[in-house]
């Protein structure tokens, strides 16, 4: 018997013009990460109140509402959390050199309508102050605009707002490096492709390179989970963005509104929120495009007890939305970032042991009683990736105790490579 097989070069041929269109919709639809770092967090405030000491002054006050590093430690023990002092000193750290990852200074639901001239002069102000504060090397990582929705009666002021504050950017020179748009309310595809169309105008009129804004879509209406014909705009939307869309976030308080839930059980972890999440989770999957859970408005503010009950409550929704696979959340107030640290640097330092030990196994080939495949391997390395650009894990404990560089954790959490330089030591 003959070992040959019976697809010859045609049938090859065939094949390959079949699954075309499927190939190209994989290697643009779905490039996978590329790398760029996604913030734990959004903070957000009312765009009339931001100055460039805003991070620094959130920072403090959070520091001293704790009680500082033995007030962390004291928190952290109260919510459950291991390793207590240790995490003390990681967050107080993190509040003084970094406090705010993520900003947005609200022109939206925040800040209100206080008329045309007004917002005008706000608008061209906070584009100032952004500028100064990343000069000054006082600005977070990332920081931009929410602007009014797209929405027939917001729309002309929303678009005002926008093409102000960029166009103050750009005359004042290059744009930050984090600059962020946030478009709200988004109902319909046709909405993500006018912003296209004014990203492209702004560009344009500025000389910026093609493709250099980029905007977050906030997914607050049911619309974007199912539209009138059936389909899932939340998907479509994303690949209708032509690579401009970087992150999609979840509005917990508009959304709950409009499926009429009840103010007392509008919360992300509502099993309408949590439904609608899950349809997000998929949608962004293998895209590169980011996501975040919403926020809570229950703060820590009043006495004692309240002030408790509401970090309480905000530990375990952070923690809640890292275990589902959200890495970033939104935070309203400055007393929220004592527990948004804590949570988040729970998460990684619990996990961190048996990920670098399994993922230590996995390169070296070490026999182990489980058995992990490059696709688990992968979500290790990402998971120890993610806790290191945060500040919750270090150089030295990675390279430590899961044995390989940084150069090959980030090789295999981006699957740049199927051999690394470790696994050949």
């Amino acid at each position: 018997m003959s070992g040959a097989g019976v697809l010859n070069a045609a049938a090859l041929a065939s094949i390959e013009a079949d699954l075309a269109a499927t190939d190209e919709l994989l290697e643009k639809g779905y490039p996978g990460d590329d790398g760029r770092r996604q913030p734990i967090h959004t903070a957000y405030v009312p765009a009339d109140r931001f100055t460039p000491e805003l991070p620094a002054a959130w920072g403090a006050a959070a520091l001293a509402k704790a009680g500082g590093v033995s007030g962390l430690a004291t928190l952290a023990e109260k919510l459950g959390l291991s390793q207590p002092g240790e995490l003390a000193e990681l967050v107080a750290a993190k509040l003084e050199r970094e406090p705010i990852e993520d900003l947005r200074l609200d022109f939206e639901d925040g800040y209100g309508d206080p008329g045309d001239d007004i917002e005008d002069a706000a608008v061209i102000k906070a584009a100032q102050l952004v500028t100064q504060a990343v000069a000054d090397g006082t600005a977070p990582p990332f920081i931009g605009i929410r602007f009014k929705c797209f929405e027939a009666p917001t729309r002309a002021r929303g678009l005002r707002t926008l093409d102000l504050f960029v166009s103050t950017l750009a005359r004042a020179g290059e744009l930050p490096a984090g600059l962020v748009l946030t478009l709200p309310k988004v109902t319909t595809i046709a909405q993500v492709k006018a912003m296209v169309f004014v990203c492209e105008q702004l560009e344009a009129a500025h000389g910026l390179p093609a493709g250099r804004l980029r905007f977050e879509v906030q997914m607050e209406t049911p619309q974007l989970i199912l539209a009138a014909d059936g389909t899932v705009p939340s998907a479509a939307l994303i690949h209708a963005g032509k690579g401009r869309v970087s992150s999609l976030h979840y509005g917990t308080y508009d959304y709950s509104a409009s499926l009429g839930i009840a103010a007392a059980y509008q919360s992300m972890e509502h099993p309408a929120a949590d439904y609608a999440k899950n349809v997000m989770q998929v949608a962004i999957a293998g895209t590169g495009v980011h996501m975040s859970d919403g926020s809570t408005n229950i703060l820590p503010l009043g006495d004692a007890e309240q002030v408790e009950a509401a970090w309480a409550l905000h530990a375990r929704l952070v923690r809640r939305h890292l275990e589902r696979g959200i890495y970033q959340g939104w935070d309203l107030h400055e007393n929220q970032l004592a527990t948004r640290y804590l949570a988040t640097y729970a998460f990684y330092r619990e996990g961190f042991a048996a990920a670098a030990l399994r993922l230590r196994n996995y390169v070296h080939r070490i026999e182990s009683a489980i058995m992990d495949e490059p696709a688990t391997a992968k979500a290790l390395a990402n998971f120890i990736r993610r806790g290191l650009i945060c500040g919750a894990l270090t150089a030295e404990e990675i390279t430590s105790q899961a044995e390989i560089s940084l150069t090959t954790l980030e090789a295999i959490a981006l699957a740049r490579a199927t051999q690394t330089e470790d696994s050949n030591a």
